[in-house]
């Protein structure tokens, strides 16, 4: 299945579909997708991210034409559409998954050597790559990019994206630090070795402020927000300038970059090998 394939299969009517060879088109892509030949983005060789909209169409087109289907086992209720079986899993895989109620959907590329410590769920079109560590209570949304020997704090929430098709999905470089109970979501780009401290929340209105740079950051029209290489981003706040928020001390949340990562950061965030 290819972009052409996708854009005229979506274009149809339900009834019509079903004179096409859906079930093996389906097949085919998902096993793709967990075997990671095809992403819903990928990053050049000049460091420049494209997002493939054509994949998040053909994810689109597995829950169209889907039907529910009952997967339940062990006493575990699970109910999904029949385009979107059970992901296959196995120890040649080298995928770490603790025991304690984690899932990881079907469609979703997870390389040797990441680490799932429950209860964690990584969703469909996700791409988590090796050595990456995917806390307890911690979300993988849909479609997002997350790159080598990243860890994902207990409770953080890398945002998910299909609507629109055209929308760009969370990245996540290598060798990023996510804190504790962080958000990141619409299409932020987190680049290489970024820190982000507990409760630091990103999303396509946040404004950064970058207090080494002295600027501001912010997405555009044409570009998402981007924490830059290295950054250490801590939860902050700025006054409310109106004569209400200084009559009453009001502050709005704001992220700030305190400092570029040293050697005392690096030291702080090392992996432990042990656990890999």
């Amino acid at each position: 299945m290819n972009s052409q394939t996708v854009d005229h299969l979506l274009s149809l009517p339900h009834d019509e579909l079903q004179h096409h060879n859906i079930e093996e088109m389906m097949r085919e892509f998902i096993a793709k997708l967990n075997s990671g030949d095809i992403r819903a983005a990928e990053c050049d060789s000049d460091g420049e991210w494209k997002v493939n909209t054509w994949v998040k169409q053909g994810i689109l087109l597995c829950f169209k034409l889907g039907m529910m289907q009952d997967y339940s086992m062990g006493g575990m209720p699970f109910f999904d559409k029949h385009t979107l079986p059970l992901r296959p899993v196995t120890l040649e895989d080298g995928i770490r998954i603790v025991p304690g109620g984690s899932a990881i959907r079907t469609g979703s590329y997870i390389a040797s050597g990441v680490i799932c410590m429950p209860p964690m769920y990584i969703n469909i079109g996700a791409y988590v790559d090796s050595g990456t560590m995917v806390d307890s209570h911690a979300l993988v949304g849909t479609c997002a990019q997350i790159g080598k020997r990243v860890h994902i704090s207990a409770a953080a929430q890398i945002g998910g994206v299909l609507e629109p098709a055209g929308a760009r999905p969370v990245i996540v470089e290598d060798d990023v630090m996510i804190g504790g109970n962080c958000g990141v979501y619409e299409g932020v780009m987190i680049r290489r070795r970024a820190v982000l401290g507990s409760g630091v929340i990103l999303n396509a209105s946040t404004v950064v402020y970058d207090l080494v740079n002295e600027c501001t950051l912010r997405a555009t029209a044409d570009a998402p927000l981007e924490i830059p290489e290295g950054a250490v981003v801590v939860p902050g706040s700025r006054a409310v300038q109106s004569p209400f928020g200084k009559e009453h001390g009001l502050a709005v949340a704001t992220p700030i970059i305190v400092k570029y990562r040293d050697e005392k950061t690096d030291a702080r965030t090392a992996l432990e090998s042990a656990l890999r």
